[in-house]
């Protein structure tokens, strides 16, 4: 079993920043990518950026240049967030790529306040 805990979440003003961690446990074998994604209310969920295993990391438009994934460990990661605006308001998910089967964590609140 694969445990995926995020943690970090929080209120915090427009232009301002925030770091949330994730953390994955339990029987990994080998984790081929790690990345966040968000969901806001009335939203489908919505891809953040990934890193890659001894690999690249990558980034959607709308967060390139204000948000930088890094690895803390193996098993954990960490989402900088800076520059926060009130459309980053959202539900904040880690998710674990092992082989063929991914992992999802319970999500973390992110509200920006304008």
């Amino acid at each position: 079993q694969v445990q995926v805990v995020e943690s970090g979440g929080g209120l915090v003003q427009s232009g301002g920043s925030l770091r949330l961690s994730c953390v994955a446990s339990g029987s990994i074998s080998s984790i081929a990518a790690m990345g966040w994604y968000r969901q806001a209310p009335g939203k489908e969920r919505e891809w953040v950026g990934s890193i890659i295993t001894n690999g690249p990391t990558n980034y959607p438009d709308s967060v390139r240049g204000r948000f930088t994934i890094g690895r803390n460990a193996q098993n954990s990661v960490y989402l900088q967030m800076n520059s926060l605006t009130p459309d980053d308001t959202a539900v904040y998910y880690c998710n674990l790529v092992e082989g063929t089967r991914d992992y999802w964590g319970q999500g973390t609140q992110v509200t920006v306040s304008s």
